[in-house]
């Protein structure tokens, strides 16, 4: 699969993984917490960081459409319940997480189109 095709699998999934934070946000009318936000955003930093030690293996993993499938799911659930357990906290940081991980996608397909 091409990169830009790979790309915007991943930014479609990660839109509507945010659209389902963001939508849970509005409808529990959560509190937005900077700290958790923050800290989301920065896990998402962490975790690509690591992914950079050998990201083959991670890309090889996250092509396969179970995966995928499963992590959409587990971030409308996580959404979910964070709506009804710590709204402010879980909601907060989840939209940070998206939120950071778009940004750095966007900034990936800048630098390789300015190539």
């Amino acid at each position: 699969m091409s990169f830009r095709t790979q790309t915007q699998i991943d930014a479609l999934l990660a839109g509507v993984s945010l659209a389902a934070f963001g939508l849970a946000f509005v409808f529990v009318e959560a509190s937005f917490s900077i700290l958790f936000f923050a800290l989301g955003s920065a896990a998402t930093v962490a975790f690509e960081l690591v992914a950079t030690r050998d990201p083959e293996a991670v890309r090889r993993y996250w092509e396969r459409p179970w995966v995928r499938s499963v992590s959409l799911a587990g971030a409308i659930g996580v959404a979910g319940v964070g709506a009804v357990v710590a709204p402010s906290r879980v909601l907060s940081a989840g939209i940070g997480a998206l939120v950071m991980y778009l940004l750095l996608l966007g900034t990936v397909v800048i630098v390789r189109n300015v190539r």
